[in-house]
């Protein structure tokens, strides 16, 4: 288990990160530009390029972080909140950074997926729990010495839904069916 001394560790992903930043702007207003000169509307356009370009820049480093091999034996956690439950063994500010990293993985694309797609809550839900389910049985199968926890799934979850409930504003109205539930 890694103390939060370790977390020196994930420096270059957060440098990464930021210096991604003016990138992912190029690569927006590039797309943006793009989509203009097709014939799309100017906000449409951006809208579009924002969201794609988003849930990449606010995914990506999770995804990194969690994929990054780490020195030792890998745990399996099969049972529902079997890790969970073992996390509070831990200081309470362990807990909190675990649980809100968790939270996290997959908010990005919670939070842009239906401002960039006409779909459902419950498909970005889904869609975030393949992608957990995807990126825990990675952390197994390429023996990274990670835990992998269908907790990971079930936060990482959650915290997409919880995005895409933040993002109603800016989708409940275009949906392809009315509004969205």
């Amino acid at each position: 288990m890694e103390s939060l001394g370790d977390q020196a560790r994930w420096l270059p992903v957060v440098v990464v990160s930021v210096g991604a930043i003016p990138l992912a702007a190029a690569v927006a207003w590039w797309l943006a530009g793009l989509r203009i000169s097709r014939g799309i509307t100017t906000a449409q356009a951006w809208r579009l390029s924002i969201a794609e370009v988003g849930m990449v820049l606010g995914t990506a480093p999770w995804l990194w972080m969690i994929l990054t091999p780490l020195p030792g034996p890998g745990l399996v956690h099969v049972l529902p909140f079997e890790d969970l439950r073992g996390q509070f063994q831990h200081p309470p500010i362990w807990v909190t950074y675990q649980i809100v990293g968790n939270l996290l993985v997959f908010a990005a694309y919670g939070f842009l997926a239906p401002v960039r797609w006409p779909i459902r809550p419950l498909w970005v839900v889904l869609g975030a729990a393949a992608g957990s389910a995807t990126v825990e049985t990675l952390q197994w199968a390429l023996h990274l010495g990670r835990v992998a926890s269908v907790d990971d799934v079930l936060v990482n979850t959650l915290g997409a839904g919880i995005a895409t409930l933040c993002s109603r504003r800016w989708w409940a109205r275009r949906t392809p069916h009315g509004p969205a539930t």
